[in-house]
């Protein structure tokens, strides 16, 4: 989505550059444009108001991955996010109770920031936490399924931290989706320092009965 926002930049939603904006928040620019956006694992297409064609964009479907579709979440009687930004709102929320290793996280907050896309000069982190020991945990999210390409997001905001934040401290990652690849789980074992998850979301329904009149 980036890459056709680069190049049609007349088109892209008003004071949202793409260098620095992340995907999730062009897809609610566009929203709010009154464009239609839909999405599927490998694929994004957002469709002007007014107009049946098209724009596609290959997300980057790793040839030879795994996928697990949200359809088959959903027969398991599990639900996913529906926004990424549900889910990073929940990790911000819960933070305390989510352990690295062993080390207790608390959002990144110095300089008047909440932890939550967290600026860079190579996109935004979707969260920035530091650990009870003074390290810095950088968040990768993922709504659906992560492909390996993760490990080289993630990387780079890494990268960035140590470069600009970290002063010698040690930097830590974490990818968060609700499924993780297999080819993303062999990527990670060339990196130290990083940590995968897979979330669950369960929703149940509790019939109450109608009141008694006494």
């Amino acid at each position: 989505m980036k890459k056709w926002c680069r190049a049609h930049r007349d088109q892209s939603p008003p004071e949202m550059d793409p260098d620095f904006t992340n995907s999730q928040m062009l897809r609610r620019g566009f929203q709010r444009m009154g464009w239609s956006v839909q999405e599927t694992e490998t694929e994004v297409r957002i469709t002007p108001p007014a107009s049946a064609q098209a724009v596609d964009e290959v997300l980057g479907g790793v040839a030879g991955d795994d996928s697990s579709s949200d359809d088959e979440a959903g027969e398991l009687g599990e639900t996913v996010f529906e926004l990424e930004r549900q889910l990073q709102e929940f990790i911000a929320h819960n933070i305390e109770s989510i352990r690295v290793g062993t080390a207790r996280l608390r959002l990144y907050t110095e300089g008047g920031g909440d932890g939550l896309e967290y600026p860079t000069a190579v996109g935004p982190i979707d969260i920035l936490a530091v650990d009870q020991d003074g390290g810095y945990v950088v968040f990768e999210l993922k709504r659906g399924r992560a492909p390996d390409k993760a490990i080289g997001q993630l990387a780079r905001y890494m990268g960035w931290v140590k470069t600009h934040l970290a002063n010698g401290r040690p930097v830590h990652g974490v990818i968060v989706a609700h499924r993780i690849s297999d080819n993303l789980r062999y990527a990670i074992a060339a990196f130290q320092d990083v940590w995968l998850f897979e979330y669950r979301v369960k929703f149940e329904l509790s019939e109450i009965g109608c009141a008694v009149g006494t």
